[in-house]
């Protein structure tokens, strides 16, 4: 297979839609939903009784995906467990080249430098995106992002962060974890992808959560059904006046400080509009 460059910017991939390995005949509804990117799950997804397979299901999917696919992210299990390990080891000698490599229960830069050492040596393109979910792996943000391997991004993880604080799965008992993972991305400009919202019939709860994180810093959500992809792109695609304005204020601030409307543009302003262009997958220069 060819190695493939990314396309796209991982800070305008909103949606991110996780779909089990033992399900291959799923993979493409990803694309069918118009999420943003796949993420083909070998951890919590699959029973140990299953993961052999779904790792050859896995890895004979992403050798042979198009130049043009949607982009595709593999969680594989855990580094410190022997299913993590055969993991890493069959990707690295396998044709297969995800676009990203989902690293769970990160609380080190160790494993992070790791796997991106040794993808490197095998000819492997793929991006590490490191999953916090854990009070370890709070502990270590500053170590995380400031390594000499940094991640592409900072995945939250929500059910295993509740279950080491012992708090609920909710937003407000998880808040000061989400600031935290946010302050630490901010701090290198490292993307953030937001925990899915594990209520799949409540729609309303899925809207209000991802507005909640998209306000607080978040560029992307997970999902764990196809049926929320729609929630999560209308709410994080700007719209046309979104895109409008930013447009505007960029030329505002080429030529120096002025006004759109009834606000002042600084370099602060104009560092914002940025972002909302780049979450419409639109790219711009300073």
């Amino acid at each position: 297979m060819t190695l493939l460059k990314l396309q796209r910017s991982i800070h305008s991939l909103k949606s991110w839609l996780f779909t089990p390995a033992t399900k291959s005949d799923r993979f493409a509804r990803a694309a069918d939903v118009h999420a943003d990117a796949l993420i083909v799950d070998l951890e919590d997804a699959v029973a140990p009784s299953a993961k052999k397979d779904a790792r050859e299901a896995a890895l004979r999917y992403l050798a042979e995906i198009p130049a043009d696919h949607l982009p595709c992210a593999l969680r594989i299990n855990s580094p410190d467990t022997r299913f993590g390990f055969d993991d890493l080891q069959a990707l690295l000698s396998s044709p297969a080249n995800p676009d990203y490599l989902i690293l769970p229960k990160c609380g080190s830069s160790a494993f992070i430098g790791l796997a991106g050492n040794l993808l490197r040596e095998a000819g492997k393109t793929a991006q590490t995106i490191a999953l916090i979910e854990s009070a370890k792996g709070v502990g270590a943000l500053d170590e995380i992002v400031r390594g000499e391997a940094r991640p592409a991004a900072l995945l939250f993880g929500a059910a295993d962060m509740a279950a080491d604080l012992g708090a609920d799965t909710a937003w407000e008992p998880l808040l000061w974890v989400r600031s935290c993972i946010v302050q630490a991305a901010a701090s290198t400009g490292i993307a953030l992808l937001d925990s899915p919202y594990f209520n799949i019939g409540d729609t309303e709860g899925l809207k209000q959560e991802t507005k909640a994180s998209a306000s607080l810093g978040f560029h992307g959500k997970c999902a764990i059904h196809p049926a929320q992809i729609a929630t999560i792109n209308e709410v994080l695609t700007p719209s046309e006046q979104q895109v409008a304005e930013a447009r505007q204020i960029l030329a505002v601030n080429q030529q120096g400080v002025g006004s759109v409307g009834r606000q002042m543009v600084d370099e602060a302003v104009a560092r914002k509009a940025r972002l909302v262009l780049e979450r419409a997958g639109i790219t711009t220069e300073k």
